[in-house]
């Protein structure tokens, strides 16, 4: 189920978003495959740490981050996965693994890959592993003002 802050969020900025309820899945291509959305056009959000912040790297559910590109293209020294200890806590009403990208509301900066942002929607966890939000890319892009990588 989409977080009370999220829908909060979405409704109070006016933006039309759509959810999609699916069979529970835990790995973003095992949620591109149960809401039968192709890997490279669901967004999946990690969590690392960069210069030793907590960030959100937005990417297509069928990519891996590669971390010397990472590093060259946000210009930091150190990239490193964050562990879920590390951030469990900042996602209160989330499940943990299905943080949406709205990195603004946790404090975090976004970093989105820009194949991500060609496309007219976006489709990420809703902070449940049974629930996607479909919305504009310009809306999102609005509302997140993630700062674009490229893949």
């Amino acid at each position: 189920m989409t977080t009370a802050q999220i829908r909060k969020f979405l409704d109070d900025n006016e933006v039309k978003y759509v959810t999609i309820k699916h069979s529970p899945a835990y790995t973003a291509q095992e949620v591109a495959a149960s809401a039968h959305v192709p890997g490279k056009n669901m967004a999946k959000t990690v969590i690392v740490k960069l210069n030793g912040s907590m960030a959100m790297i937005v990417e297509p559910a069928n990519h891996k981050i590669n971390f010397d590109h990472l590093k060259k293209n946000v210009g930091v020294q150190d990239v490193a996965l964050a562990s879920e200890s590390e951030f469990q806590n900042r996602f209160p009403e989330c499940e943990l693994g299905a943080m949406p990208p709205f990195g603004n509301l946790y404090g975090m900066d976004v970093f989105i890959a820009k194949s991500l942002t060609t496309d007219n929607e976006i489709l990420f966890n809703s902070g449940s592993h049974s629930e996607l939000i479909k919305m504009t890319y310009k809306d999102f892009e609005k509302l997140v003002k993630p700062k674009v990588i490229t893949d």
